[in-house]
């Protein structure tokens, strides 16, 4: 038997035996377990193979290997695989069907505000694609957040906001300021009192734990803390309008910290160029919300 579809003779049957070499490889990567991974032996196992499918070992649509295979490549129970297949299906990354396995879903079904997928997504991805990412989601919503948060907070909203502002200004070191710098924002996320702003600060946590290790390195922090000291502010006083653009006017800052630090424009590689006009409109909104919170 030949393969007609291609002006070569080779055997399709060859071809077959490398797509399955391949896959063996393939999956011997995957099915290996990294020895680093702590916590028992269900989630080690979850973790080794969600790292696999975020870095693209085994693509959507793609099965997984049945459970008595994935038992014998890596040496564990039936239960162990039964429960890190729930964990992942769980997460959105897989889906089991009786007739066709458990297989891999597209990745816009997956989970990413999970703080698992979120963990595996800082170890498989670019950290330059991945703060341009953070960056476009915190412009997206958090002056609106702010903007919220000044409608709706409660004293003891604005007494932990405030509380967190400073423990910024008294940080000891760099790790004390992003601890602080992350409870900041995290109680401005809480204070709009709406459910659904709660799991963007979840993921804040830890997503943005990065990008302020980054910032926090740099001499700019009285600015950085005048800024916040101009959000709480304007939140304690009820001021929606003065809240999102003193948001604005922080994040435009951060944004350029970063390339001013090391090099990184989150904005940068924007793939095109409506994606340029946005980045362009982003910086405009920011300075304009500078120029309008000067002096105040």
């Amino acid at each position: 038997m030949y393969d007609q579809s291609s002006g070569s003779a080779r055997p399709a049957g060859r071809r077959l035996v490398a797509g399955a070499a391949r896959r063996d490889a393939r999956e011997s990567t995957l099915f290996t377990f990294d020895d680093a991974l702590g916590r028992n032996l269900h989630t080690r196992l979850a973790d080794q193979i969600g790292i696999g499918i975020l870095r693209g070992d085994i693509g959507p649509g793609d099965p997984l290997p049945s459970e008595l295979r994935i038992c014998d490549m890596m040496g564990v129970s039936r239960t162990a695989v039964r429960e890190a297949i729930r964990v992942l299906v769980g997460k959105g990354l897989l889906e089991s069907k009786p007739k066709s396995g458990t297989r891999v879903r597209d990745p816009e079904n997956w989970n990413h505000l999970d703080p698992d997928v979120l963990r595996w997504r800082l170890e498989v991805t670019d950290l330059d694609a991945y703060l341009k990412k953070l960056f476009q989601l915190r412009f997206a919503v958090e002056p609106t957040a702010s903007a919220l948060a000044a409608a709706a907070a409660e004293p003891a909203d604005v007494e932990k906001i405030r509380l967190a502002f400073a423990r910024m200004a008294e940080a000891p070191n760099e790790e004390a300021f992003v601890d602080a710098d992350l409870a900041f924002h995290r109680a401005i996320y809480v204070a709009t009192h709406n459910e659904f702003f709660w799991p963007v600060a979840q993921m804040f946590a830890l997503a943005l734990r990065e990008s302020f290790r980054i910032g926090a390195k740099g001499s700019h922090r009285k600015r950085a803390l005048a800024e916040h000291g101009a959000l709480v502010d304007a939140i304690a006083a009820g001021d929606a309008e003065k809240a999102h653009a003193a948001a604005l006017k922080l994040l435009g800052n951060a944004a350029n910290d970063l390339v001013r630090l090391c090099g990184r424009d989150p904005f940068a590689a924007a793939p095109s160029r409506s994606g340029a006009k946005a980045a362009g409109a982003r910086r405009r909104a920011a300075a304009n919300a500078k120029t309008r919170t000067t002096g105040g």
